[in-house]
């Protein structure tokens, strides 16, 4: 696909990491109100941690130490960018002329292979961002389908097919059991060799594995077998340049666990040289991308209007991560298309607060202001002390709650004032655990890694951040999303643990460099008396047993809807993208976070044809 592009940017890649195998789920127990994982014994070695194992300190004294964060490039640059509300409307007239003619091709399939057909077209729609164009028709025929998914697999030896099949289901929710894959095994139990040559049948296979269970042991065969030949083909060359970009990409980050924003991104360039392309359906993807590249620049003209506004530089030290633009970017997994620009807007905006919490506990106050501001927001109100306080404290505070009065007064005319109440609950906690982590840091004491998890698994926010997802959601989100939330179950669970292990494996170099020593690394090799390297090793397989507990709550939770599932997942796929072998939030410039936003924010749109 051609593209002209500009660019104020110019990103760095960063290098990426590939996980290893899994290890089994371990027990869980509770703290903070919900059970959380629990870490099997290992023989104490004994080694030296430059920590101590007594909370001392004498804070009148304490020298106040914090590492500067330049201001973001990104914050400013929207403001003057012009915005053709006319070519806007026309993108939308073309869109409502091709859409009927698509939903056409795709409900008129005829045949004994009609279903079979659609839903490698619905593959299609997903990868192209095209699927939420479709949504009912999608739901329908899956339904549909699975009721008769044996008769649909009956009889199919193609790798492709198969796969792509058993990807669409599981990613709708639906359970379509791995052993379909069995018929692609030879006599002795190993993946054929015949598969190999079969570069496209491949990549499905390795992109079909990502959406293993605990117990889907063939597809931990499968992400091996085809991990390998995959990389060989990469280095290699021995396939058609399109095909071997696409592998490349899946090989840093698989597409179930890819924003789904971020998809079309490559797959219209690959889809565009496929022999086979549907012509309208290209145009279409085209139109609906550049469509949405607009809609996304009309948000963050008005959201950083609103954060200039604010003027957070002139309030707090530079302590704090100027990320506006950059929150924006990562609400865009959870609610990327057209029509939910609200939810967009008052997500980032509590990602900022998020944000500022999390920057003054862990990178700038005091013992003793980390205490006032704790106790300030168990109140929701200044505490004995907040007057007493510096006057960038006071700003910390009042930000919070303005801007919480902000959602209320959205949302209340909507009969949804309760949103608000239990997001206020669960950002309560979440302060409560950064004061306990900010009382360790300020001493450099290194706690065992079990006490670290149970505390740090409410500080990253992962609870906070569902409850701000599910107050952004509308009318789906309901009283008992919330409580379903409060009851900590396994999917939140999980990603808590993702969140606080994968954020503490890219941000040990950051961590240390400024003298923090609480983190999950150095807990664990204080513990079990292991080297570093062997700690990121132990850290990242508990990672991948996350991806799997994740992927098998999604199939089979029933006591909230799917929609709610579905944006909780795409949650997961914002931490997996953030810290994809690098601190994309802290140092997006760092990773492959600036690419992206250049990619959708900046770049040109896509030439029609």
């Amino acid at each position: 696909m051609n593209m002209e592009a500009t660019s104020v940017f110019r990103p760095k890649l960063g290098s990426q990491f590939s996980l290893p195998s899994t290890t089994n789920l371990f027990p869980l127990r509770k703290l903070y109100g919900f059970p959380l994982t629990s870490f099997p014994g290992k023989p104490i070695k004994r080694i030296r941690l430059k920590a101590s194992n007594t909370l001392t300190f004498d804070d009148k004294e304490r020298t106040r130490k914090f590492k500067k964060l330049p201001l973001s490039e990104w914050t400013h640059y929207f403001h003057s960018i012009p915005l053709d509300i006319s070519e806007m409307d026309a993108l939308k007239e073309e869109i409502d002329a091709l859409k009927p003619k698509v939903k056409n091709t795709f409900m008129s399939s005829q045949g004994s292979d009609s279903t079979k057909t659609k839903i490698l077209m619905i593959y299609l729609f997903v990868s192209l961002g095209l699927a939420y164009h479709f949504e009912e028709q999608i739901y329908e025929t899956l339904k549909e389908g699975f009721e008769n998914i044996e008769k649909i697999m009956a009889g199919e030896e193609d790798l492709y097919t198969v796969s792509i099949i058993f990807w669409v289901f599981r990613r709708y929710g639906h359970y379509i059991s791995s052993d379909v894959f069995q018929r692609f095994k030879g006599s002795n139990g190993s993946f054929k060799e015949s598969l190999i040559g079969d570069a496209k049948g491949m990549l499905s296979l390795y992109e079909a594995a990502h959406l293993a269970t605990t117990k889907d042991y063939i597809l931990d065969e499968a992400l091996i077998f085809t991990s390998s030949h995959l990389e060989t083909l990469v280095a290699t060359g021995t396939c058609p340049p399109h095909l071997l970009a696409r592998i490349r990409n899946a090989l840093s980050i698989c597409q179930h666990w890819n924003f789904e924003v971020l998809v079309p991104l490559d797959f219209i360039p690959f889809y565009e040289q496929e022999k086979d392309h549907d012509e309208m359906l290209l145009k279409f993807a085209k139109l609906s991308f550049k469509y949405l590249k607009l809609i996304y620049l009309q948000d963050l003209k008005i959201l950083t209007k609103w954060y200039k506004k604010l003027d957070f530089p002139s309030k707090f030290p530079p302590y704090f991560k100027d990320r506006c633009v950059e929150n924006y970017f990562f609400v865009l997994p959870v609610f990327f298309e057209p029509q939910l620009s609200s939810a967009r807007m008052l997500l980032t905006k509590g990602f900022i607060l998020l944000g500022i919490q999390d920057d003054t506990f862990d990178r700038y106050a005091s013992i003793s202001e980390a205490e006032s501001l704790g106790n300030s927001l168990k109140r929701w109100a200044p505490d004995h002390s907040m007057d007493k306080q510096p006057e960038y404290l006071k700003s910390v505070l009042k930000v919070i709650l303005d801007t919480f009065q902000e959602f209320e007064k959205e949302l209340s005319p909507e009969g949804r004032s309760y949103s608000v109440k239990y997001t206020i609950e669960e950002f309560q906690a979440s302060s409560k655990a950064n004061v306990e982590l900010a009382k360790w840091a300020q001493v450099s004491h290194v706690p065992s890694f079990e006490k670290y998890m149970e505390v740090g698994q409410m500080e990253i926010t992962a609870c906070v951040t569902v409850a701000y997802i599910l107050m952004s959601m509308g009318k789906t989100g309901t009283k008992e999303a919330f409580e379903w939330l409060k009851s900590r179950p396994k999917l939140v669970q999980s990603l808590c643990t993702k969140g606080r292990l994968m954020n503490d494996i890219a941000g040990f170099e950051d961590d240390m460099s400024r003298g923090y020593v609480v983190n999950a690394v150095n807990c664990y090799m204080k513990q079990y008396g292991v080297t570093e390297k062997e700690a990121f090793k132990e850290l990242r397989k508990m990672v991948v047993n996350t991806h799997k507990t994740l992927n098998e709550e999604f199939l089979t939770t029933t006591c909230v809807s799917h929609y709610v599932l579905r944006e909780t997942m795409d949650f997961a796929r914002m931490i997996i993208v953030t810290y994809n072998g690098y601190e994309g939030f802290t140092l997006p410039d760092e990773g492959k976070i600036e690419e992206y936003m250049t990619s959708l924010f900046v770049d040109h749109t896509l030439k029609m044809l």
